[in-house]
């Protein structure tokens, strides 16, 4: 459209992919299988910024130095406290889960960062972040961040159903995997139940939560979607392939853009990878864990996961291994048809 405002050009001192993430209490491990599905698939160079308790810091940096050269090369991590620039920090450390509501607080920490990938500790990539990346592009000039629906059925959504507060859509959203355009943000007074003007969102944190502490269940995920209740034209809706968790395939498949495209990123909420209620999520995530980093992808990573999926069958999930094969398998394709094409380069001097 004339005079519509496209997302800008990333200058060349922010040429990385920026991927957020908040690890509390014992989330060191899924933190890491996380980061290592990111590194493993894509293609462009990624910026970690990692926020953590204290005593997690120096497991991060002791584990990230061990992966190999060819995989630390590919990134640069910082690792930060947990802080809270407005409010009660013990309050906003309370809420919901621990840390948790750091996340509220990433486009007033990262000043410099331009646009960022937040997702939840038991998120895992299947295909390269450079897809989702691509998303930014595609925002029209009011749009400031991407979420998914909570639920794409009413009938059975959380928020259509119990919520007794504002709500983004018909099922609300899910904050566990969030794009955002940081500058938009900062730079945008945001319409609220407050005042009659606009707040900027550093401004509007606190008092959003004192007003609705008594009503919120999921914490800083349900202060978002009051956000977005008040402020709809700010947010893209991508669909559901790219935070697809258990309630997608657990009473049946509802996620037609899985069953079309696969599953872009997998969403392991409610502990998923650790327990025995989903083996399908549980199979992918030990399958990523237990990959040796330079191995071949088909063999120690494909060909397990096929296998281990033979034993999920008997639940819902397992019937459809094809949505959760179908990106991994085409992001490795890629990753050897760019090899042959790099070694034949190297090989071939006409």
């Amino acid at each position: 459209k004339p005079g519509e405002q496209k997302h800008p050009k990333e200058p060349s001192s922010l040429q990385c992919m920026h991927l957020a993430v908040v690890a509390c209490g014992d989330r060191l491990e899924e933190t890491l299988i996380m980061l290592k599905s990111a590194v493993l698939f894509s293609n462009r160079r990624l910026c970690f910024h990692i926020f953590a308790e204290d005593s997690l810091k120096p497991g991060f940096e002791k584990k990230l130095k061990e992966w190999p050269s060819s995989y630390t090369k590919k990134f640069e991590s910082n690792i930060y406290p947990i802080t809270f620039s407005v409010g009660n920090a013990q309050e906003w450390k309370k809420l919901f889960k621990p840390c948790a509501a750091q996340r509220l607080f990433l486009p007033v920490i990262l000043k410099d960062v331009d646009s960022l990938l937040y997702v939840d500790t038991d998120v895992l990539f299947l295909r390269p972040i450079d897809d989702i990346w691509h998303i930014l592009g595609e925002f029209n000039s009011t749009q400031l961040a991407a979420m998914a629906p909570e639920h794409e059925i009413p009938k059975i959504g959380w928020y259509s159903r119990f919520a007794r507060h504002p709500y983004y859509g018909t099922t609300g959203l899910n904050s566990g995997v969030m794009l955002m355009n940081l500058t938009r943000i900062r730079s945008t007074h945001f319409k609220n139940s407050m005042i009659p003007g606009g707040l900027t969102w550093e401004e509007m944190l606190y008092p959003l939560y004192q007003k609705y502490k008594n009503h919120i269940t999921w914490g800083d995920q349900d202060l978002l979607n009051i956000i977005f209740y008040f402020n709809p034209e700010c947010l893209y809706v991508f669909p559901c392939q790219w935070n697809y968790r258990p309630d997608h395939c657990m009473y049946g498949s509802n996620c037609r853009g899985a069953e079309e495209e696969g599953v872009s990123i997998l969403h392991g909420n409610r502990g998923v990878y650790h327990d025995d209620k989903q083996p399908t999520f549980k199979a992918i995530y030990e399958v990523i864990r237990d990959f040796p980093f330079e191995d071949n992808l088909f063999q120690s990573l494909y060909y397990p996961l096929q296998s281990k999926f033979l034993d999920t069958v008997h639940t819902l999930c397992g019937r459809i291994p094809q949505v959760f094969l179908k990106q991994i398998e085409k992001t490795m394709k890629k990753v050897y048809e760019n090899r042959v094409i790099v070694y034949l380069g190297a090989n071939h001097r006409y």
